[in-house]
């Protein structure tokens, strides 16, 4: 797994490359499974995972039912912000979620100290910049302004989006943890606008342009039509995972969880719920 942060970890500036280190080192000794072994036949367990609402509960509709394949049945508790499900999963409240990408998750452990470790990956969805004034990025004017997410791990993100079109350039060596304070240029005087990652989506009618996740861009109204910039997809450090509490990740039914998310019959609920806006990671 080492070989895996290895990229990410060099990104960033010394402060934050030893403080990711460390987490690293302590929070995510146990890989995220790929493949995961079924050999051992799960005993009949019940577990609730939580998921955020929308098109995602539709897909895990389809996980319990291969979940229940294998005596494992999932009731899925659904939460409408990004805040909640890993403060119920260290409570106990729940025993898994699933909704989060690396970067969020080391974010939450540094702010919260959950211990939380990725058990699985679930999907991708690469970010975006979507506009319903412009139909290219060399088309934004002198002065647009764009809207970012602005939780720590996303604005990161959405920066370097725009860093990739040309339009800002951050400070050389600035990590995945990149804010506005990392741009040392901005030739077109661009206004970049910070708003809640729920919001800036719903926010583009009075935005020029915005850097929106892809699930909340499809909760927002926006289709590929208004995307004009997007993140590579390769390498992409942002994969969704399923988790859980540190210490049970060898329970025989998290592999169980693990192997009825990955299978071909979610994957065709999920390439016709996302309609390509998201990948399988698995």
């Amino acid at each position: 797994m080492s070989n895996i942060f290895a990229p990410f970890i060099k990104a960033i500036t010394r402060p934050r490359r030893a403080a990711l280190a460390a987490l690293l080192a302590t929070t995510f000794a146990v890989a995220v499974t790929s493949l995961p072994d079924t050999s051992v036949a799960q005993e009949a367990k019940s577990i609730k995972v939580g998921i955020i609402s929308g098109e995602d509960e539709d897909v895990w509709r389809v996980v319990t039912a291969e979940g229940a394949k294998q005596n494992l049945t999932i009731e899925t508790v659904v939460f409408n912000d990004y805040t909640q499900p890993n403060e119920a999963l260290e409570r106990g409240e729940i025993d898994a979620n699933a909704f989060q990408h690396l970067p969020y998750l080391e974010n939450q452990i540094k702010a919260h100290g959950y211990k939380i470790v990725p058990v699985g990956y679930t999907g991708v969805w690469p970010i975006g910049l979507y506009s319903k004034k412009f139909t290219e990025v060399s088309a934004l004017p002198e002065g647009a302004v764009v809207g970012v997410p602005n939780d720590p791990s996303n604005e990161g993100r959405a920066l370097r989006v725009l860093q990739n079109e040309g339009i800002i350039k951050l400070k050389e060596g600035t990590g995945i943890l990149a804010t506005i304070a990392d741009i040392v240029e901005n030739p077109r005087k661009i206004e970049i606008k910070e708003l809640d990652a729920g919001v800036v989506g719903r926010a583009i009618e009075d935005l020029d342009a915005a850097v929106v996740n892809t699930d909340w861009a499809l909760k927002s109204g926006l289709t590929p039509e208004h995307r004009i910039a997007q993140e590579p997809v390769d390498d992409n450090p942002y994969r969704n995972f399923i988790a859980v509490r540190a210490g049970q990740e060898n329970e025989p039914w998290v592999k169980t969880l693990v192997s009825a998310y990955q299978n071909d019959t979610v994957k065709a609920e999920f390439d016709r719920v996302y309609k390509g806006t998201g990948i399988s990671a698995y």
